[in-house]
């Protein structure tokens, strides 16, 4: 399963003064940690509330056969990819593992130092934004023609990477490893709390944000949207603006730092980004 990343033990700078402002925290429990240790750190005060749930596929039958096959390149989508699919094929850190795969590619920074500390750093990752588009955009992928290409993501997970793969020439396959299942609970406590309490929301994906306003219920999604929310990417601010939400700010990284300067500009009440 996930595992939990350590906070950091070192203090380092903040980008500004939360001035204890309440942040809702809608990450899967165990990968809110680093991002709510920095929330603190900047004088907020995180609130956990995950919206969504990381669990193993029901049938890990195929996923396990594809991660054992030969493949010109292996993609791994999140950190929870690479986690799940280590665990369906037994690998543990420097024991080469996927050796069937000729080169590894990560879509984001935390998905690559997932696959580092198994022991096999990929070789491809984006250098600027972290997404299936800015990976795209990596020469090497243009030239997958014939290629053998694998997949590794979530059920039901962005078709976009595949779509483009297999316009390139390449034969693309997936290996869906985990699902994402949105947690059952009891808002009423948190909706109670949130005109006092909630200052700033987190939505890290489309699914993140979907879920929250169905746990929330009618009374807690016409709070929420009153309350200034951070995104990762353009698509889910658009998601967002198309929900109701007035103020959205777009981190500039898929990084837990990005998203604490977005916070911090927000609390500070600098304008929305002209994006």
């Amino acid at each position: 399963m996930p595992c939990t990343t350590p906070e950091p033990t070192s203090a380092a700078p903040t980008p500004c003064d939360l001035g204890g402002r309440g942040v809702l925290v809608t990450r899967p429990a165990a990968q809110a940690q680093r991002l709510s240790h920095l929330i603190r750190a900047a004088g907020g005060r995180p609130i956990p509330f995950p919206t969504l749930e990381i669990a193993p596929v029901a049938d890990p039958g195929p996923a396990r056969v594809r991660l054992t096959q030969a493949w010109d390149l292996m993609v791994f989508v999140s950190r929870n990819a690479v986690e799940l699919a280590l665990d369906l094929t037994g690998g543990a850190p420097g024991t080469g593992i996927w050796p069937g795969a000729r080169r590894l590619a990560a879509v984001g920074r935390a998905t690559a130092a997932a696959l580092e500390s198994a022991g096999r750093p990929p070789d491809l990752v984006p250098t600027e934004r972290f997404d299936s588009e800015a990976l795209l955009a990596l020469p090497d992928l243009a030239g997958l023609a014939g290629g053998r290409v694998l997949i590794v993501r979530g059920e039901g997970g962005r078709a976009l990477l595949g779509e483009v793969l297999s316009e390139r020439g390449a034969e693309v396959h997936y290996a869906e490893v985990y699902r994402r299942v949105c947690p059952q609970g009891d808002p009423g406590d948190l909706i109670a709390r949130w005109p006092a309490e909630v200052h700033l929301l987190t939505a890290t994906s489309d699914e993140v944000l979907l879920n929250l306003h169905r746990m929330l219920g009618p009374a807690g999604v016409a709070l929420a949207l009153g309350t200034p929310l951070v995104v990762l990417s353009e698509r889910t601010a658009q998601t967002a603006r198309d929900l109701g939400y007035r103020r959205v700010r777009v981190a500039e990284r898929a990084e837990d730092g990005a998203i604490l300067e977005a916070l911090c500009a927000l609390a500070s009440g600098e304008p929305e980004d002209p994006r």
